[in-house]
């Protein structure tokens, strides 16, 4: 159970990618970045590292001279919205995403990261943009341990989930052993309290303050409960050479339902780091996810979309996108929907699979003509059309001087989407 909640958790604290395409769904995340969730962290008391976000080359040196420990010495650290930062590589071939220089070597180092594209295990081959770099202070640490706050959907329940062993993945480590994760169930009416707080750092091993230790974990317990976190994941939660319990490096993720509470917080929002097609289709409310495929979907209803996309597999073709266009679009979101469609270079053919519920076959019907038209739409259209007023919509689309491949079911559709990728006769 605890390899398969952990797993849960790589996949939520993992950006919306091609890589995580087997997900399917949005999560409901709003994801910040080391520095914010640093910025953030101290404002509930807890410990942070020193550091100075930078997203100019000249302002590198001034930061590094004065984040510089007594060796003289610097952490440049990229800010992507991904894991894997360290074992990273640039596009221009540079090799890490963090480094510990000398200060003098401080804008020479930035020089290579600032504005360039680091890819990463978990950004996929696409990598993500730097766009800003955190010169932290180097820290000496004694140990390094594991920390995270989720929701246990099994229990209903907020989870604290520790290990004394940090900065390594965590879920290659409950999968061998399982008995060195602490896990503390939380009832989120009641808080947690004083004991449960101990009884993580006694898990985690704290040898040093632990009075000042369960300070820490309330206080990132109240920055989870307070600011509508999905996961607050701190990796590592370390231990300075002087007792010192710290959070050297944080994933923090939001609730997008709580946006009204947190408009500050939603407000750091970097949409660079995500899928530019995704972002575009949230100003219409859409929900789309890009995959890797060759075939767009355009389908309301979640449930009707994922069908779609398994009968495409089953008739040999693969999906290039997840896109619900809801149970009432209009012909502003169609037009989106299939702008956003035809931006993807990858996809050689559409499918639109609308069953007509609240939507009505021939106004949605009406509504593809007239935004195909606006679209300017280069590759085969096919439309399967289903439920209310539906023959009406067919025959919308039979006179429209639009070139549209009708189907009579979603098999139909499916099959006659894929053989319009070879050039056959699909009419």
């Amino acid at each position: 159970m605890l390899p398969a909640m952990l797993g849960a958790l790589a996949c939520a604290r993992r950006c919306r990618s091609n890589s995580c395409a087997s997900q399917l769904q949005q999560l409901r995340n709003l994801n910040i970045h080391e520095y914010q969730g640093a910025q953030l962290m101290s404002q509930f008391g807890i410990n942070v590292p020193p550091g100075i976000p930078v997203t100019k080359l000249e302002d590198v040196l001034p930061a590094a001279k004065e984040m510089a420990n007594k060796d003289n010495e610097v952490v440049v650290k990229s800010q992507i919205l991904a894991g894997g930062r360290g074992l990273g590589t640039f596009k221009n071939g540079f090799k890490g995403g963090v480094h510990i220089v000398k200060v003098d070597k401080a804008e020479e180092t930035a020089k290579k990261m600032l504005g360039e594209v680091l890819v990463t295990k978990q950004t996929g081959p696409a990598g993500k943009p730097v766009g800003t770099l955190f010169i932290a202070s180097r820290m000496n640490l004694a140990k390094e341990m594991y920390f995270a706050i989720l929701t246990d959907r099994a229990s209903a329940e907020v989870l604290m989930i520790g290990c004394g062993e940090g900065g390594t993945s965590i879920e290659e480590l409950a999968e061998k052993f399982p008995e060195k994760i602490v896990k503390v169930p939380v009832d989120v009416r009641e808080g947690v309290t004083e004991a449960q707080a101990q009884q993580m750092v006694d898990g985690l091993g704290v040898d040093g303050d632990k009075a000042q230790a369960v300070k820490q974990i309330k206080g990132l317990y109240d920055l989870f409960t307070q600011k509508d976190c999905t996961m607050v994941e701190v990796n590592p939660l370390a231990m300075t050479t002087d007792g010192k319990l710290i959070a050297a490096d944080a994933k923090i993720g939001f609730d997008d339902n709580a946006s009204f509470r947190q408009q500050e917080l939603f407000k750091q929002r970097d949409t660079s780091q995500e899928d530019p097609r995704e972002v575009e289709a949230g100003k219409y409310n859409l929900n789309y996810i890009g995959l890797d495929g060759n075939i767009g979907c355009m389908v309301n209803g979640a449930g009707l979309a994922m069908a779609t996309m398994d009968i495409i597999k089953l008739h040999g073709g693969s999906p290039a996108n997840f896109l619900d266009v809801g149970g009432a679009a209009d012909e502003g979101q169609i037009l989106a929907a299939l702008n956003i469609l035809t931006s993807d270079k990858q996809v050689k053919a559409i499918l639109v699979n609308i069953f007509g519920g609240i939507m009505k076959c021939d106004v949605i019907a009406q509504g593809i003509v007239n935004a195909a038209k606006k679209a300017a739409i280069q590759v085969p259209l096919v439309v399967r059309l289903e439920g209310t007023n539906v023959e009406r919509g067919k025959a919308i689309l039979d006179e429209s001087d639009v070139s549209v491949i009708t189907a009579n079911d979603l098999d139909d559709a499916a099959e006659k989407a894929v053989e319009s990728l070879h050039g056959g006769n699909v009419a």
